[in-house]
């Protein structure tokens, strides 16, 4: 029997005036062949579809359950669709991983021309292991959150600057039996409003600020100017991205990048920018054919909202046979 949604069981169970608990436990053991699973006895641990592979993959990992993490490989191709899963293997070690990739033939996978990944060594290795004629290519977004959290962690920073300013002043107003009264800016923002509500415009372009925004923004760098300089090199490299169209292109954008963060002198962005420089070469295999690790994201995504959708994992083999018949 075909894999039915969620909702169209329990609707089956109301118009049949069956208990619902007692329809799901029919449904597991008799009419949707989870019985008779092939994978059944290792899929706590793995399951695989080499069926599905192509020629452009992305490797990621997800929670499936209580932070318990899975390594999963798939196929663009599919679009997040069905026979989009490869292969879903518990935990991140390469060594593991790989040896259920082994799975595949050698000569299937030496088909494989493309995988994207995030940053993470472990994933490196995996794709090094099992996939040796393929290009990797680190996820852009990845690299871009990199420089997005090392100027949010300036703001976060400061926050905690202003609630400690902020809390010694209302302490020394209980000691004069006085009441205290917060600073207000321009915008009716106090000091540590101001850094907590100033979050999202520094994740975007300044043509994307509303109005509210834009008039934050000039409160923000007026008051902290090393935040103005944090998000000028945040865009700067957007911006390397946005405008470079060959990876040689990206190179010297990125060359530019690093001089303009080795001027600026600021601790969170030199961290960065090293580990940027160290990932260079597979960064910048972006620029070949601009493919991204979105699709890996959408399918985690999907796998997080079908759990939600049937009330979290609540049998761990039956939940991965349905992801199975869904997408493998």
């Amino acid at each position: 029997m075909a894999e039915e949604e969620p909702s169209s069981l329990a609707s089956i169970a109301r118009s049949q005036r069956i208990p619902e608990k007692e329809f799901e436990k029919q449904y597991k053991n008799h009419l949707s062949g989870f019985k008779n699973w092939e994978q059944k006895d290792h899929s706590e641990e793995w399951i695989i579809f080499p069926q599905n592979i192509g020629k452009r993959l992305s490797l990621d990992e997800v929670a499936l359950t209580n932070g318990e993490l899975y390594t999963i490989l798939t196929n663009k191709a599919a679009h997040g669709k069905k026979g989009a899963l490869i292969a879903m293997v518990r935990g991140t070690r390469s060594r593991d991983v790989s040896a259920i990739l082994a799975k595949i033939s050698a000569k299937d996978r030496d088909l494989v021309i493309e995988i994207t990944l995030d940053m993470a060594e472990s994933m490196e290795n995996i794709v090094r292991y099992s996939f040796p004629n393929a290009t990797h290519v680190t996820d852009r977004f990845h690299v871009q959150q990199l420089v997005s959290e090392a100027t949010q962690e300036i703001r976060i920073n400061l926050r905690k600057e202003a609630i400690r300013e902020e809390n010694e002043q209302i302490k020394l107003a209980k000691s004069q039996n006085k009441r205290y009264h917060s600073q207000t800016f321009e915008n009716g923002d106090t000091k540590k409003q101001l850094l907590a509500r100033s979050r999202y415009l520094l994740f975007k372009s300044q043509s994307k600020w509303n109005d509210q925004q834009q008039a934050r923004s000039i409160i923000l760098f007026r008051e902290h100017p090393e935040l103005k300089n944090a998000y000028d090199l945040s865009m700067m490299f957007r911006n390397c991205y946005e405008h470079s169209h060959s990876v040689e292109e990206a190179k010297e954008s990125f060359t530019k990048w690093y001089v303009k963060v080795e001027e600026k002198n600021i601790d969170s962005f030199i961290v960065a920018a090293e580990s940027i420089r160290l990932h260079e070469t597979t960064i910048l295999n972006y620029f070949i054919s601009r493919s991204t690790n979105a699709s890996a994201e959408s399918f985690n995504a999907k796998l997080k909202g079908f759990r939600s959708v049937v009330r979290g994992v609540r049998d761990k083999k039956f939940h991965l046979f349905r992801v199975a018949k869904l997408f493998g």
